[in-house]
């Protein structure tokens, strides 16, 4: 069947369930984001840089095992905490002293962190363009109304809701998660119990950098991993958490899905202005609902 256009059904069943695998990359990128800009406030631009570490560290450590299914699982477990173990380095240096500055200085601290960790990346892996394979069993597509959806982007539905309900566990069934909360809303009254804010921040700091070294991870099969490729996620990953609402994780989802969907019908219908699309819809989000559309924490 075909609509007056001449696209099929099956045309449009497929973009809309690309549209939500690419959701679900922006999904796990930018909810670490916005728990950060959550809890403490940061502005981080440098999350980008993150992510392009999670994809190099994922290459790295996928062709030092050799390539093949084991080598695919370890890299998508290990590079993650690769970004972790370089955001808590970052964040016991540099921005435990930082947290009750001004946002602007936060804002140009981690551009220019943003700069630092860029060329740190030129320097360990080149400028060459970098792409590791996924397992036999996630290549190939499914049959899917007359069309084929690609298995690994089946994969990626997957993935974001486990981490959108592991997350949503974390932060409000755990109690570190609760003290996490607790420190964003009253950070004196939390110290004032007893509790070591500084390694609470710290924590949620590591924990919001690790969800961008798992995007980077996901996100390497699938595209060219390079240089610069953390330029343009941090532009979208900024405006999906403002038009979701600051800080809250599910404005997050709602942004990521509104993104990617707006992104996959635009190839469709008009792909040469396919790029337009999800930045008209973050206008008109914007221009109904200026501070997004869930809760902002801030």
């Amino acid at each position: 069947m075909e609509t007056s256009q001449g696209i099929t059904l099956a045309a449009l069943a497929i973009h809309f369930l690309v549209g939500l695998s690419r959701a679900m990359i922006l999904f796990i990128v930018c909810s670490g984001l916005s728990f950060v800009l959550g809890v403490l406030r940061v502005p981080n631009v440098a999350h980008g840089s993150l992510y392009m570490i999670g994809a190099f560290s994922a290459f790295s450590i996928f062709t030092l095992l050799g390539g093949g299914a084991v080598a695919f699982w370890a890299a998508l477990i290990l590079a993650p905490f690769v970004v972790a173990i370089v955001s808590l380095i970052a964040e016991r240096s540099l921005f435990k002293h930082l947290y009750q500055r001004e946002h602007l200085m936060l804002l140009l601290f981690t551009f220019a962190l943003m700069l630092i960790l860029g060329d740190l990346v030129k320097i360990i892996w080149g400028a060459q363009y970098r792409s590791i394979m996924a397992p036999e069993f996630l290549r190939g597509s499914f049959p899917l109304f007359g069309a084929s959806l690609p298995r690994y982007n089946v994969f990626l539905l997957i993935v974001g809701p486990l981490v959108a309900i592991g997350l949503w566990l974390f932060t409000n069934k755990t109690k570190i998660g609760k003290i996490a909360r607790a420190a964003a809303v009253d950070m004196e009254m939390v110290g004032a119990l007893g509790i070591n804010v500084s390694w609470v921040f710290a924590f949620a700091f590591v924990l919001g950098c690790f969800l961008a070294g798992m995007g980077g991870a996901l996100v390497a099969p699938t595209i060219s991993i390079t240089i610069g490729m953390d330029h343009d996620l941090i532009i979208e990953a900024f405006l999906i958490v403002v038009i979701g609402g600051l800080g809250n994780m599910w404005g997050a989802m709602v942004g990521s899905l509104i993104f990617g969907l707006t992104q996959s019908f635009g190839v469709l219908f008009l792909p040469q202005f396919a790029i337009v699309f999800p930045y008209t819809a973050v206008v008109i989000v914007l221009l109904i609902r200026p501070k997004g559309l869930l809760k902002s924490v801030w």
